[in-house]
Formats: structure tokens, C-alpha cells, sequence
């Protein structure tokens, strides 16, 4: 359940324990993966947790506050705050700075995991280990991998993953889906974030811009928002797969692969990877969202497992 974010907070947490904190400080939006997996990472390890819920996803049903992934954080012991705003981030990571003051007045040692791409990307080492991996599993299963398809959100799932591969020489495209912000902005913030890692790699990789490649045509009105796409490629992964996809990150994800394939980006006997980055959580924070998708026609034709548009399974 915890994808990507487990690997990335490997390294956060670790630096943490390396400099003696006791609490950890994190935000993200009201569903978010990374929060919740870093409040169960924080009571495996014996750590206090302090989380902050933005409100990056207006007007949604009530179960989106109280379902999935926030029930679970609370579960896993976080103290958790709320923040009114979702999309300014240096305000949310003043508000974490706030908090860690206050642990601090009580005596605490706190460690906080920023938001902004101005800090260090520490998790995004947990997705140049995971480049090694795949060629690895790959090279096992006499596999050559032609592409790569991920979310690109935070950005660090995406530029570890591009940076691993620049450090293994393997020149393999890797196609980041938008699930935030549109691809202009979003290939800004990869391209900065990027310079960060390298620094965090001793200049070993110097990543090249016209090697990220951005597809913002599967995110709908914004972030946590749901489109037509995500709940084809959804109930159509689970229908006919087994595979549960959130609706967030992997569910648009997912249908970006699915348009990508339709639109015939990738030859037909093309061995495509794509990344499941977790947060199957969220799924019931979006309960009433998806019986309403089912209930129509293009939903129920997948909970049936037949074929969508254009023949394609």
C-alpha cells in the first residue's frame, strides 16, 4: 500500500535516526500516500509522527475526509493538523516549520520532510536504487525494456528514476504522467529538482531536459480531481486485471498508458514498464465518486469485464 513513498522515506527516515530526532513532520493533501506511510514507518521505528492535511481537493464527498488514507494515519498514531490552503507550498512548509517550533518549546527533536523543490530531494535516492532493481529483474527475465510510464507529481519518483538510469548508462525513455500541475510547470520542476539530486550524487549524473518527457492530457481539472480517463482505467485494472489503481496517482497514471497505447506511441510488440506508485488507500476516500462511475455505462461495462472503446482490454 505504501508504493513509492516507502522507498523514499527510507532515506528521509534514515537521515532523521542519523541526526537523533525523535518526531517526524510531514504534509500533504487529505488522501495523501506519503503521509500515511510515513506515520506507519514512524511507529515501526518508535518515532513520534505529526502530520499536516492540506486542502488541495475542494468540494468532494464526505468519506474523502474521513475514509482511506487520514483513518489510517490516525490508526498508524499521527497527530494530525489541518491546513486551509493547497496549493502554495512554501506557506504549507512555513506551517511545518510552526509545528516543529512548538515540539521543540516542549522539549522535542524534530525533523521535517519539506514539501518545496527548493530542499534536498533525499527521496528521491530511494528511486536511483530502484533503476538498478528493475534492470536488474529485467535482465533475469530476458526482458529489454523499451519505456518506462510513472506519475510525476512531487517529482522525485521521476527524476530518481531518470537519474538511476543515467548512472547505468541505459537509455531508456521515461514518461512521466501529470497528476498536479501542467507539463510546462511541471518539466520546470523536475529540471530544478534534478540539479538538486545531482549535487546529492557528487555530480556523477547531469541530466538532460530534453530527456523529460511530460504528458498533462490526463489531468483533469487538477490534482485529486476525477476524469472519465482515470475511472475507465481503474475500473478496467481491476475488472479485468485484479489490480487495484488509485484514483490520485496510478488511476490517471494508468490512463495516460492507456491513451498512450491507444494512440499508438508505442509499437506493438514494445515491452512498456509501467509504475505502480501505491495508494490504493485513497480508493475508499472516493467511495461514492466510483459507485456513481459504475453505475454508468462506461463503468459498468468494465465491472463486467468487456472490451472499452475501440476494442481495447
Amino acid at each position: 500500500m505504501g508504493g513509492n513513498k516507502a522507498r523514499q522515506l527510507e532515506f528521509y527516515l534514515g537521515d532523521a535516526l542519523d541526526h537523533g530526532a525523535e518526531t517526524i513532520i510531514t504534509t500533504g493533501a487529505v488522501q495523501s500516500n506519503h503521509v500515511r506511510i510515513c506515520a506507519a514507518a514512524c511507529g515501526r521505528l518508535g518515532l513520534g509522527c505529526e502530520v499536516q492535511l492540506e486542502d488541495r481537493v475542494r468540494d468532494m464527498p464526505p468519506e474523502y475526509h474521513l475514509s482511506g488514507s487520514p483513518l489510517l494515519s490516525r490508526l498508524h498514531g499521527a497527530v494530525v493538523h489541518h491546513y486551509p490552503e493547497g496549493e502554495d507550498e512554501h506557506a504549507a512548509d512555513s506551517a511545518l516549520e510552526d509545528i516543529a517550533a512548538r515540539v521543540r518549546a516542549k522539549g522535542g527533536k524534530p525533523y521535517v520532510i519539506h514539501l518545496g523543490p527548493e530542499h534536498p530531494p533525499l527521496g528521491a535516492l530511494g528511486y536511483v536504487d530502484a533503476a538498478t532493481e528493475l534492470l536488474d529483474q529485467a535482465q533475469h527475465v530476458d526482458l529489454n525494456i523499451d519505456a518506462i510510464v510513472l506519475p510525476s507529481g512531487s517529482a522525485s519518483t521521476h527524476l530518481g528514476m531518470l537519474a538511476g538510469l543515467e548512472l547505468l548508462g541505459a537509455d531508456i525513455p521515461v514518461y512521466g504522467i501529470c497528476i498536479r500541475r501542467d507539463a510546462k510547470s511541471q518539466k520546470q520542476r523536475v529540471a530544478l529538482r534534478s540539479e538538486k539530486l545531482c549535487a546529492l550524487l557528487d555530480g556523477k549524473v547531469a541530466m538532460k531536459r530534453s530527456r523529460i518527457f511530460l504528458d498533462d492530457a490526463y489531468l483533469g481539472p487538477g490534482y485529486g480531481k476525477t476524469t472519465p480517463e482515470m475511472f475507465e482505467a481503474v475500473s478496467a485494472g481491476a475488472a479485468l486485471e485484479g489490480l487495484l489503481l488509485d484514483p490520485i496517482y496510478s488511476g490517471k497514471c494508468f490512463a495516460g498508458l492507456i491513451g498512450m497505447v491507444r494512440s499508438g506511441a508505442f509499437a506493438a510488440d514494445a515491452d512498456v514498464v509501467f509504475l505502480h506508485t501505491g495508494g490504493v488507500p485513497a480508493l475508499l476516500g472516493y467511495a461514492s465518486l466510483f459507485e456513481r462511475a459504475l453505475d454508468s455505462e462506461t463503468g459498468s461495462e468494465y465491472a463486467a469485464g468487456r472490451p472499452g472503446p475501440a476494442g481495447t482490454r
